[in-house]
């Protein structure tokens, strides 16, 4: 288990929601569901605005989905749901009454009367910072929120809304959620890493499989076509990507596991963070996720991807 703050305990690797509503169905999206907490997992990682980007969709589908399973299975007390304010489109930004009005419409579509971690999804330069963190922070006073997390902060950002906090006595963070993956992690490493090292943030990084692409399954321009995240992957199909998936199979195969399930072993190693998160649309790709969460890479393997990583452009 790995620890996130505010007392919550998580599997070291968190089910992505952003699948639910768009490419699985409700019936899929349970299936799947059932399957990740038999297999012992218990962080949900979803979002106010999944999937508001589908026709016909007007966003909070997948949270409608998980407080549905969560109702027909009694399984509240199971898992740790983790979502994320500012891009409903009904409650855009993260100006305090959005922040106060987005976290009860997620609250009644979920059916629960608290969430576990609640971030700020992304940065509202719109807003004071101190007005957020004052919003958040009341809404741990309320017991509507455990914990309060940042996704897509740049460091200064995250470091200004702990000055905020401490200045006004507000609750802190205590976690981040970064794009970093094998072939994305530039930005993470020079600008984050630092002040989570400086403040003892879990991160929680998202896009774990570079949209597929760690996964192996898409090496030609071929491959991308009628995928419907393939346009995402398909920024690093270029020599230095390759080069990394080439190195995670072979490793895949020396562990006879999936490529999948080392790269997400390889994040889950890195220094700080508590729970990749994975998104399975199917039954089947989940058994490679889960893999994840136990499989150990030697030092040799570690280093040879990090060192081929190191190579693709960021």
């Amino acid at each position: 288990m790995s620890g996130i703050g505010a007392g919550l305990e998580v599997f070291p690797l968190a089910l992505g929601g952003n699948t639910f509503g768009w490419t699985s169905d409700e019936t899929a999206s349970h299936q799947v569901l059932d399957a990740f907490v038999e297999a012992g997992g218990d962080f949900l990682d979803t979002a106010d605005g999944y999937s508001a980007w589908v026709p016909g969709n007007s966003g909070g589908e997948s949270e409608t989905i998980i407080g549905d399973w969560i109702a027909s299975r009694g399984s509240r007390d199971r898992v740790v749901i983790g979502t994320k304010v500012s891009q409903h489109p009904q409650f855009r930004g993260l100006a305090a009454a959005n922040v106060r009005a987005a976290a009860d419409a997620s609250l009644k579509r979920l059916r629960t009367d608290h969430i576990d971690l609640y971030w700020a999804h992304f940065d509202d330069p719109k807003t004071p910072l101190e007005e957020t963190a004052a919003a958040f922070d009341g809404l741990v006073q309320d017991g509507k929120i455990r914990a309060i997390g940042l996704s897509n902060y740049t460091g200064e950002r995250i470091r200004e809304w702990f000055r905020i906090a401490r200045r006004n006595g507000l609750t802190l963070p205590v976690a981040v959620q970064p794009h970093y993956n094998l072939v994305r992690r530039g930005g993470y490493e020079s600008d984050n890493a630092p002040v989570v090292a400086e403040e003892n943030l879990a991160v929680v990084p998202y896009y774990g499989l570079a949209s597929g692409f760690l996964t192996g399954k898409y090496k030609t321009a071929e491959d991308l076509d009628g995928a419907i995240r393939g346009g995402a992957a398909g920024n690093y199909l270029n020599d230095a990507g390759l080069a990394v998936v080439k190195v995670l199979e072979e490793i895949a195969r020396d562990h006879g596991v999936a490529p999948a399930a080392v790269a997400l072993a390889w994040l889950r190693g890195r220094p700080g963070i508590a729970a990749p998160i994975a998104s399975a649309r199917t039954l089947d790709q989940l058994p490679a996720l889960i893999a994840s969460a136990t499989l150990n890479l030697s030092v040799a393997d570690v280093e040879a991807l990090d060192e081929v990583s190191a190579r693709v452009p960021q």
